[in-house]
């Protein structure tokens, strides 16, 4: 359920409901809009009339009852606004929401050595990215793939943000490594694998950096957000989630199938931004370009594309791996596209500016 304030509402008047309505035994949670606040409730609702709520003061507009499962996740939640992620780096903060400019992340799917990780770092940052995607701990189908350095990656990341200053994203696969994870990382990552890993959802909940959410293989939209709802509940409000592709039934020619019908879907049912990683979601490196500057068209929020300088040597997923020079080419095909839709930005421009 959620309460709108009228434009101008005193902010006295914002607190004294606050109050009220903890002593009803609900969470109250204040959400600051473009023009009005918003009261959001969350508890057992169901018995409230909506009528009662809206004679406790002269300063509410209208009261209504979120019908979505997931309640904070909603958009009606925020009364129709989207939300930003703003996730300080090195280099300044960036925004990740849907009335701020694409943001590209790029790196390999795992640390292999310190100048391997470095090296992409400068290349992809050169090219525009703003983050770094790079995995210490790796969640793999067989026991006998390689599963990532842990925690001596960690370190090597560290060293890659230093020398370019990108942002760090990074997956999180076990519990106990979130502290040590959390030190290096700028945006902590839940894999595809552990979408539905709700312990571990509570506890990423439980802690302030941003929270970047896979999409399971074989999720549907609803337990998706039912899983972000998890990370919401536990007091995150910093969520974004990354459509990755989906298992169906034709996996011949692809790796997963790439769902970009749920940019809009999730613009019309949550408020979370949205990334598209067209590297997992076609599995073959051919396609990712095509995929990528398909998503921004559709309105993507962010991208995740994977980057090797050397695919054919990569110790994972080295078949759906750019090579920088083609990373390179990839940004200023993809500028033509986010500039014909607003959500470009030329640093060249901003420098002469």
């Amino acid at each position: 359920m959620i309460v709108v304030m009228k434009a101008g509402s005193p902010e006295t008047e914002v607190v004294r409901l606050t109050e009220e309505f903890e002593t009803w035994g609900l969470t109250p949670e204040k959400i600051i809009g473009k023009h009005k606040v918003v009261i959001g409730l969350v508890g057992d609702t169901v018995a409230l009339d909506p009528l009662q709520i809206q004679e406790t003061s002269p300063w509410i507009e209208e009261v209504l009852r979120v019908e979505k499962p997931y309640k904070r996740v909603s958009r009606e939640y925020r009364h129709g606004e989207s939300s930003d992620v703003i996730v300080p780096t090195p280099n300044g903060s960036v925004k990740f929401g849907e009335h701020h400019p694409l943001v590209v992340v790029a790196g390999p799917c795992s640390v292999e050595s310190e100048e391997m990780i470095v090296e992409t770092a400068q290349r992809v940052k050169a090219a525009g990215a703003t983050f770094l995607r790079g995995g210490a701990f790796k969640p793999r189908t067989s026991p006998y793939a390689f599963q990532g350095h842990g925690e001596s990656a960690l370190g090597l990341l560290a060293k890659a943000r230093e020398a370019t200053g990108l942002g760090i994203i990074t997956e999180l696969m076990d519990a106990a490594d979130l502290d040590a994870l959390a030190e290096v990382a700028d945006v902590i990552q839940i894999g595809a694998r552990n979408m539905q890993n709700f312990s571990l959802l509570k506890k990423v909940g439980a802690q302030d950096k941003p929270i970047l959410l896979k999409r399971g293989m074989s999720a549907t939209v609803e337990e998706w957000l039912m899983a972000a709802e998890y990370i919401l509940a536990a007091g995150n409000p910093n969520v974004i989630l990354c459509e990755r592709g989906i298992r169906t039934f034709d996996s011949k020619y692809t790796r997963n199938t790439l769902d970009l019908a749920t940019i809009p879907v999730l613009r019309a049912l949550t408020h979370l931004p949205i990334m598209i990683d067209p590297s997992h979601g076609t599995g073959k490196s051919e396609y990712v370009p095509a995929m990528s500057m398909a998503a921004i068209a559709a309105g993507t929020d962010s991208l995740m594309i994977e980057v090797h300088p050397n695919p054919k040597k990569a110790l994972s997923d080295g078949p759906q791996s750019l090579t920088p020079e083609r990373f390179d080419q990839l940004m200023q095909e993809m500028s033509v596209i986010g500039k014909a839709v607003g959500r470009w930005i030329d640093e060249s421009e901003l420098a002469i500016a």
